[in-house]
């Protein structure tokens, strides 16, 4: 058996409004509460369990998706008037990226974690 990572914990401002954005963004499967977390579920092996946190640093998830995904979630930022942009450190420049013959784009949630779709990975050099 393949070793999958099963949940993360998302720390988020308002744990029920961060998870139903996620859901609404990305098509994700909204669970519910298990104990103070609120559970999403992205795929077949992984949930994000959001936390309440008044105190917590920006962290950076990426998220592969196919070329009609990626048309969709786009569609669905454009739709709430949301900031998006080609890299992490031009997350507002209303751009896409074409990395490695693919598309991506950033973009940040209610909680100010910094998110990315890709429909390529990236190529890491051998060392």
């Amino acid at each position: 058996m393949a070793i999958t990572l099963n949940h993360t914990i998302v720390p988020s401002r308002d744990n029920r409004a961060s998870a139903n954005f996620y859901c609404e963004l990305f098509g994700f499967e909204y669970l519910g509460e298990f104990s103070h977390f609120i559970v999403v579920r992205v795929n077949d092996t992984l949930c994000l369990d959001f936390d309440n946190s008044d105190k917590f640093e920006s962290h950076h998830y990426a998220f592969k998706v196919t070329e009609q995904e990626f048309d969709e979630i786009l569609s669905r930022l454009q739709a709430a008037h949301l900031k998006y942009g080609s890299g992490p450190s031009e997350a507002k420049n209303m751009q896409i990226n074409h990395h490695y013959g693919g598309r991506g784009v950033y973009f940040r949630d209610p909680s100010g974690h910094l998110l990315e779709i890709l429909t390529v990975d990236y190529e890491i050099p051998p060392h």
